[in-house]
């Protein structure tokens, strides 16, 4: 569901959605840091060869593939607890903020664990019961 809603900023996402990207993107960037150090790295030296080179490239690439989405999803999680996706630039400026980029950390940590709000907000149905607004209707 992540890259199937690349660059959509409007809707909701659940917590599950936004975590599991968060743990598939940390695995994919052990393994190829992984295997840029164990294939690639002379520890003795400290020198890197060709095929080191290779994976963090594959690193860098990938972590450039996955900036947009991931700022669609976190602004999309801040629509599931009815709150601007404006909230996600504040925190971006405030990260560049020397000590206090610690609590903006910590702020969009927080952000991801707050459960969504119950039923239809103004940013659309609640994912996790998207029928909910067509059996309000005729009620």
């Amino acid at each position: 569901m992540f890259f199937s809603r690349y660059v959509d900023f409007q809707g909701r996402s659940r917590r599950s959605e936004y975590w599991w990207v968060v743990l598939f993107n940390l695995i994919v960037f052990g393994v190829l840091a992984a295997l840029a150090f164990g294939l690639g790295g002379n520890f003795e030296t400290g020198e890197m060869n060709p095929i080191g080179m290779i994976f963090f490239a594959l690193m860098g690439l990938y972590g450039l593939a996955v900036i947009i989405p991931g700022i669609a999803l976190f602004i999309r999680r801040l629509h599931d607890i009815n709150q601007t996706g404006w909230i996600y630039l504040g925190l971006v400026v405030a990260s560049l903020i020397p000590f206090i980029n610690f609590l903006a950390s910590i702020a969009q940590i927080v952000i991801a664990c707050i459960p969504g709000t119950v039923g239809p907000n103004k940013y659309g149905p609640d994912p996790k019961n998207p029928g909910a607004m067509a059996a309000d209707t005729f009620v």
